[in-house]
């Protein structure tokens, strides 16, 4: 029996880079609500925000690293956005999944990423980002500029930028639920998170022509 090839889908680099980003967002979720006192559990305030400060540097760091990977290998295509078969996997998500028809979009070292996870992580890295990172910074060394003229001219206060990190951190809590819902629905529970730490999916049996077709049954 001829032995299975697998196609590497995410490099170790990128793997590293994934779950580093993870664990490094779940600290600052958490750090940031005990910060916020949505929380006690053992941690006082300070701790929390070095905690927070500490997480926030090397997620920074690790950011530099990936922008310097992804444009010097050409993985920065994966994320231009394209809407090419974006309703078929719409239309998969929202009740194709659930009646157990393929997924529409299939994933190649190429072409990693579907048309709505492209939008997603652009909205991610356009909109999340900058509103958490420009708002962070602002607090982080309210101290040494806040206090300047220029800010008192743009009418913009202390609180109004703590209410933006703020609303950033939710966004941010909200895309990652979404994301690791979206992780449970491979032909297995988890084929993809298995795919994000070995780098490869297992073979998924090919449908027939007919079956990936809207409104087909599984046999």
């Amino acid at each position: 029996m001829a032995k299975t090839q697998h196609v590497i889908l995410f490099k170790r680099f990128e793997r590293f880079w994934h779950w580093s980003q993870a664990a490094l967002i779940i600290t600052l979720l958490f750090s940031g609500f005990r910060i916020h006192g949505l929380y006690q559990l053992g941690i006082d305030f300070l701790t929390a925000l070095r905690i927070h400060q500490v997480a926030a540097w090397s997620l920074v760091v690790l950011w530099v690293f990936a922008i310097f990977w992804h444009f010097t290998t050409g993985e920065w295509k994966q994320y231009v956005p394209t809407f090419d078969k974006i309703f078929l996997v719409a239309r998969h998500y929202a009740w194709g999944m659930f009646r157990g028809e393929s997924h529409p979009y299939h994933q190649t070292p190429a072409r990693k990423h579907n048309p709505l996870q492209r939008l997603a992580y652009l909205w991610v890295k356009l909109m999340i980002n900058p509103i958490i990172w420009i708002s962070g910074i602002y607090l982080l060394f309210f101290a040494d500029w806040g206090t300047w003229p220029i800010w008192k001219q743009w009418g913009i206060s202390l609180q109004t930028v703590a209410w933006a990190h703020t609303i950033g951190a939710y966004m941010m809590l909200m895309f990652f639920i979404v994301h690791v819902y979206l992780t449970t629905t491979g032909h297995t529970p988890l084929a993809h998170i298995k795919a994000m730490i070995r780098g490869y999916e297992d073979d998924e049996p090919h449908p027939s022509p007919a079956q990936g077709m809207p409104g087909a049954q599984p046999h």
